[in-house]
């Protein structure tokens, strides 16, 4: 699978990249100075591409970050049905080994005088 999953996607895009990254080489630069826009205090000058896919990486990490802390709460209210269906199966099982000692003690000696009973007679009452 894991073969088949590199060829089908990473291949092709591996090949988009480079491809994207020959055809958009020239220098561009950055700025996060929005006061001083010809003598910025904070700029990078870099390929065009390199800015490009870093701000379409940064983009799916903080969609991932916003789509984590959205589902908080489903992953809590899990956790605790989790613990909860933990609880109640600990405590069926506590219950079904008390009934089974209560059955132990509870259940008559088994007649020693035949198949069917001291008297000979079946489940019906129909003598042996």
């Amino acid at each position: 699978m894991r073969k088949f999953f590199t060829a089908v996607v990473v291949i092709p895009l591996g090949l988009i990249f480079i491809i994207f990254a020959v055809a958009n080489r020239h220098w561009v630069t950055v700025s996060f100075d929005p006061f001083n826009s010809v003598t910025p205090v904070v700029a990078v000058t870099l390929p065009l591409f390199v800015v490009i896919i870093v701000s379409a990486i940064l983009g799916v990490l903080a969609g991932g970050i916003a789509t984590w802390f959205r589902q908080g709460r489903w992953r809590r209210a899990a956790r605790q049905h989790e613990a909860a269906a933990r609880h109640v199966r600990s405590e069926l099982a506590d219950l079904r080994a008390a009934a089974s000692r209560d059955d132990a003690q509870r259940r008559p000696a088994p007649a020693l005088s035949g198949f069917y009973g001291p008297n000979g007679r079946d489940k019906q009452g129909a003598t042996l």
